[in-house]
């Protein structure tokens, strides 16, 4: 077994003992229908975990959107997101960052569907001033070490994360001026 496939396995294992309803996930064809949709290919591990536990439902506090279907889902979130940013006087959404999973109050996690590690980012609406790109953080390097910080219950995120010093927190995303320019 690979370490990406050991990783989808306790995925999986995680998200059915804390999800009490699993929605199916997705087909080959539906994903592949969303990222035509989409412009682009998602990183090949989150299309496995879309294709290979579920159609969201599971992972950190607010879980995973969904990537298709009804309501709101990933690809909805990243056209509405786009589309705000490029009506606003300074934009705030890069091409190919894509809404993951809604922290509430405006703030998601976003994969760098471009980048070549698909780093897991942190947007925070709250820290807009002049320049779009100080919304931007990065969460974790890649999205199998987001995951792995979800399974290890470490993240920034969970309730008594202030009582201990080993939580990493998100940093600025350094590269969000030129992506957002682009």
């Amino acid at each position: 077994m690979t370490a990406i496939e050991d990783l989808i396995t306790r995925v999986a294992a995680k998200a059915k003992a804390t999800s009490t309803a699993l929605p199916p996930a997705a087909t080959a064809e539906e994903v592949a229908e969303a990222e035509a949709a989409l412009g682009f290919a998602l990183p090949p591990l989150l299309a496995r975990l879309y294709r290979e536990v579920a159609n969201g439902g599971y992972g950190p506090d607010y879980q995973l959107l969904p990537l298709i279907g009804e309501g709101r889902t990933v690809l909805s979130e990243y056209r509405s997101e786009r589309s705000a940013s490029a009506e606003e006087e300074i934009p705030y959404w890069p091409a190919g960052v894509l809404p993951i999973l809604d922290w509430g109050c405006g703030m998601y996690a976003a994969v760098d569907c471009r980048g070549e590690t698909a780093a897991v980012l942190l947007f925070e609406p709250n820290a807009l001033t002049d320049d779009g790109a100080e919304a931007w953080f990065v969460d974790a390097g890649s999205l199998a070490e987001w995951l792995e910080t979800w399974l290890a219950g470490t993240g920034w995120y969970r309730e008594d994360a202030d009582e201990h010093e080993d939580v990493a927190e998100p940093t600025p995303w350094e590269t969000a001026a030129a992506r957002i320019a682009e």
